[in-house]
């Protein structure tokens, strides 16, 4: 009894985790910053959180690493996911929350993939299953939003690279087991934070925030996104079952569509949401597979 309440303890972790980034989607479109700003500030934002945190939890404020190796991993896997984060967040000027956060979100496809061509780790069964569901979901999603014929099909593209990002990132991150999650998030975000500058120089568009609202936004962005849900994410991802974890980490792309839907009018119509179930199971598919290798 004590075993199953403490795995409902961490799912109840890893699907609020999933639900706080979900409004990650929605901040990025209420931000008047250019995309690489959006994530300058909300991993510099997240900064101060993460070591009152680690003060509070560990009665220091270095954040020790059992290994020199963790910080060239996390450079490079931040590398990956500040990519990720500029592709995704200039996406949704262009293409749709729920169609951003869904393909996004169909990263475990990519490391699969990425694992047998870099690690020659051997997909597990029903890779291809999953493969072929998540992307019929996914043509079909961007044919019933007609993004073909209105010229979104851009948005759609960037996020499919978005994905290809995010997923070397999960990789790289994967391989860092004996590190806390706490460190790994830590450093993510320093590296995530500094390497953000070099394309928010290229880009038009304001970098500063002008306004108590877009504080307020990129605030809640750091604290409620990078530091909260990234930490209930990694912290209870390890610590259920495979089919558990993975249906918490469907309350990302779910809360996203829901709150694009009441928040900005993006209501779906009945094939897509046919096609977002089809690439939700997909993904669930794909996710159930890698935590069980």
């Amino acid at each position: 009894m004590i075993k199953n309440l403490q795995e409902t303890n961490y799912f109840l972790m890893l699907a609020s985790g999933g639900m706080l980034i979900g409004f990650a989607p929605i901040f990025v479109k209420w931000s008047y910053l250019s995309p690489s700003a959006i994530s300058f500030w909300r991993m510099l934002l997240a900064i101060p959180f993460l070591v009152a945190f680690n003060f509070i939890m560990n009665r220091k404020i270095l954040f020790r690493v059992k290994s020199k190796k963790t910080f060239l991993y996390t450079a490079v896997a931040s590398l990956a996911f500040t990519t990720d984060l500029s592709l995704w967040h200039f996406s949704m000027s262009i293409t749709s929350v729920s169609n951003a956060t869904i393909i996004v979100n169909s990263a475990p496809i990519f490391v699969a993939l990425l694992a047998y061509l870099v690690f020659k780790e051997k997909p597990q069964k029903g890779f291809v299953t999953s493969f072929f569901i998540t992307y019929i979901g996914i043509l079909g999603l961007i044919i019933f939003s007609n993004n073909y014929a209105n010229g979104k099909i851009l948005g759609d593209i960037l996020c499919m690279v978005a994905a290809v990002c995010y997923a070397t990132y999960l990789l790289i991150i994967s391989k860092l087991g004996k590190e806390t999650s706490l460190n790994i998030i830590f450093y993510t975000t320093f590296f995530c934070c500094l390497f953000s500058i070099v394309p928010m120089s290229f880009e038009t568009g304001l970098y500063f925030p002008q306004t108590h609202f877009e504080w307020v936004n990129l605030v809640l962005l750091a604290f409620l996104c990078q530091f909260g849900g990234q930490f209930l994410i990694t912290y209870g991802i390890g610590k259920i079952s495979a089919s558990s974890g993975s249906i918490g980490l469907l309350m990302q792309p779910l809360t996203a569509t829901i709150l694009a839907a009441f928040i900005f009018s993006e209501i779906l119509n009945l094939m897509q949401m046919i096609f977002i179930l089809i690439t939700l199971l997909g993904i669930y598919l794909a996710r159930v597979g890698l935590v069980k290798n």
